[in-house]
Parts: structure tokens; sequence; C-alpha cells
């Protein structure tokens, strides 16, 4: 049953977003600069999403707990060593030892690709933003 409920609180948001983001590309409206502004917040959200589920891997807040659940071994000495790694923004890495890391191998790369384009749509919604005044101002002189 809570599958089914965590499914419904995730699938039916998204589903109404995506119809959102693609609507404007049925109706060939993209080459607006709030589209593109409109994308680079989803983007946004999503890689927020994606830190939080990197971040807050485990299944508790005891690194020792959640390495004994996931059926590997805590190593103190490697965690005394490397303390610095679960405190970084980006890479995310919450290591048990040298070979097992409890943050999923999907977080780092998904994050920076949302991020990156995040950015480029902000650059390309400046750019037709800029275009279009340029072009208005052409066309009113």
């Amino acid at each position: 049953m809570g599958l089914i409920a965590c499914s419904l609180l995730v699938g039916v948001p998204t589903v109404s977003a995506l119809w959102l983001w693609v609507r404007p590309l049925l109706d060939d409206r993209r080459r607006t600069s709030g589209w593109f502004l409109a994308t680079a917040a989803l983007c946004a959200v999503a890689a927020a999403v994606t830190w939080f589920v990197g971040a807050f891997s485990g299944t508790s807040l005891d690194v020792a707990e959640s390495c004994h659940s996931a059926d590997t071994t805590y190593d103190e000495d490697y965690r005394a060593t490397h303390w610095r790694e679960p405190s970084r923004f980006f890479p995310l890495h919450n290591r048990c030892n040298a070979d097992h890391d409890l943050v999923p191998v999907w977080v780092n790369p998904t994050f920076a690709l949302l991020v990156g384009l995040a950015i480029t749509c902000v650059g390309v919604a400046v750019w037709l933003a800029v275009a279009h005044r340029l072009k208005k101002r052409g066309t009113d002189s």
C-alpha cells in the first residue's frame, strides 16, 4: 500500500508538470523566453530533489547503522581519514568503506546534468528576450 501511495504522491505532480511542459511544444510556443525559464525552474526543482535524495541516502542518520543495513562493513578508520567527504555539497558521497557508497550511483551525474540544463535554459531565455527586444526596437523605428 505504501508503494502505491508513494507512486501517486510522486507520479501525479510529475505527470502534471510534464504535461504543462510538453503542451507548449505541441503549440509551437517553445521559442519564447518564458518556456525556457519554466524549463529551468523544472530542472532546478528536479536537481534539488536529486540532491536531497543523495544527501539523505541511507536508512537512518547513523552511518554505521545504515552501512550494516546495507550488508556492508563500516570502516571507522576510512571515515576518519576522509572526514570531509560526506559534508561536501558536490559530489555527494557517504562511504561506509573504500568500496561501498550509500549515495546511489545515479545521483551525482543526474544532479550535474540538471544543473547544466537549468543554466543553459536561463541563458537561452535571456538570449531570446534580448533578441526579441532588439527586434521590437528595430521594427518601431
